[in-house]
This record gives C-alpha cells, structure tokens and sequence, in this order.
C-alpha cells in the first residue's frame, strides 16, 4: 500500500487538487488501484451544487489521472526522478452516475501501452461495484513546466 505522504513525492498535487489518497494495489507497469475518499469538506462541493453536492466528473477523471500518474512515475523509476506526469489525452469518457460526498471512490487503471515517456492507460471508477465513470488516458512523463501562460 502507498499512503498520501508518498504519493505526494511522485506527484507535484497538493491540497486542494490531490485526488488520491491511498494506493491498495500495484503491479508495476501493468495495473494500478487507488482510492479517493470523498468528503463533504472538498471545496468544489460549495458551488457543484449548493443544495444537492455532486462530485465534477471532470474531477473523477482527474482523479483517474493522478493515479496513472503514480503508476508510470513508479515504473519508470530514476528516469523519471525531475519530472512530472501530464495528461495528452482523455478518450471515451463515460459517467454512469453522480458521485457524493460519504462515497469512496476505487480508481483502477491498467495499462494498455507503453513506449518510451509514453503510456496510455484504461481506466475505470467505481462506487462499491458499480462503475461511475470510465476513461481511455494517454500520458507523457517529461521535464516539470515552469511558470506558464
């Protein structure tokens, strides 16, 4: 098992935007299992939406990303000690039903791809047994973006 403390020294998220809080299961390069804990206390719940809190799907598959995240940071060992993970794409997305808060989400990816910094990963969210939402993600480990726009 991987706790918070060391998910956070592969993955540069922090409060608020760290979507992962523990990993339960991983064989490395091949399959990763993460979990997110979703509480009422999460900021994006005050305005989505007031009255009736439901998790951002876009969230659910950022959550999905931060843990493939781990999985190619972890496999890709000393190579990608520097570096950080990101997203290039997000295919065949599909959200099954609302997640809210008291739910815990069980985030399971497998890999489908690797080459090189690439890796492209298919991915599945799930409330108990049922799945919530469900991804095709390609990513790309590569030197950390400093500043921006």
């Amino acid at each position: 098992m991987i706790d918070v403390n060391e998910i956070m020294s592969f993955l540069p998220h922090r409060y608020p935007f760290l979507f992962v809080d523990r990993i339960i299961e991983l064989q490395e390069g091949k399959r990763i299992v993460g979990i997110k804990n979703v509480t009422i206390n999460e900021p994006f719940f005050q305005g989505h939406f007031p009255g009736e809190p439901v998790m951002p799907g876009v969230l659910i598959i950022e959550a999905m990303g931060q843990t493939a995240g781990v999985l190619a940071y972890k496999a890709m060992g000393k190579e990608a000690e520097g570096k950080a993970v990101y997203l290039m794409s997000i295919n065949r997305v599909k959200f099954r039903r609302p997640v809210v808060p008291g739910d815990q989400l069980r985030l399971e990816l497998d890999v489908v791809r690797h080459k090189g910094f690439i890796w492209a990963f298919k991915g599945k969210a799930f409330v108990e047994d049922q799945v919530v939402a469900e991804a095709e993600l390609m990513a790309t480990i590569m030197e950390k973006e400093v500043g921006g726009g």
